[in-house]
């Protein structure tokens, strides 16, 4: 009986890896017919691309539960590493710590992320400050 509840069990598991391929492709099939047929708001190539990798990225097999969160926390890090080691700095503080406006079905996010620092003193702002008397020879050290 055990072997025949284990069994079972795993024809149901077996069955929906079957079930998740199948609606992977069945999806990329519609996908790349659309993309084929210009009923897509992107050109060819670009559509064709994307359906591709929606295909892939379905077909990979998962590691864990990830919360998509942290999915998108690591893609916006990703995103900053073309950058130059000074700007991908400012741009991984942004995305871990900034704020965010906006959506995706808005056009798009805005992170912002506000550093205060003082501004450098300027030769005008040198005139409009007193300047300290001149150590007289009583006080200078013997």
């Amino acid at each position: 009986m055990r072997t025949f509840l284990i069994l079972t069990l795993a024809s149901i598991g077996a069955a929906a890896v079957v079930s998740a391929a199948d609606d992977a492709r069945a999806t990329y099939e519609r996908e790349r017919a659309a993309c084929l047929s210009g009923r897509s708001a992107q050109d060819r190539t670009t559509c064709l691309r994307e359906a591709a990798a929606a295909y892939q990225e379905a077909r990979r097999p998962r590691g864990g539960p990830a919360l998509p969160e942290d999915r998108y926390a690591d893609n916006a890090l990703l995103r900053c590493q073309p950058l130059s080691p000074a700007d991908r700095a400012e741009c991984e503080r942004r995305m871990r710590s900034g704020t965010s406006s906006g959506s995706v079905t808005g056009g798009g996010i805005l992170r912002e992320l506000r550093t205060v620092e003082e501004a450098p003193a300027s030769p005008r702002d040198a005139e409009h400050q007193p300047t300290p008397p001149a150590p007289s020879a009583a006080s200078a050290p013997q």
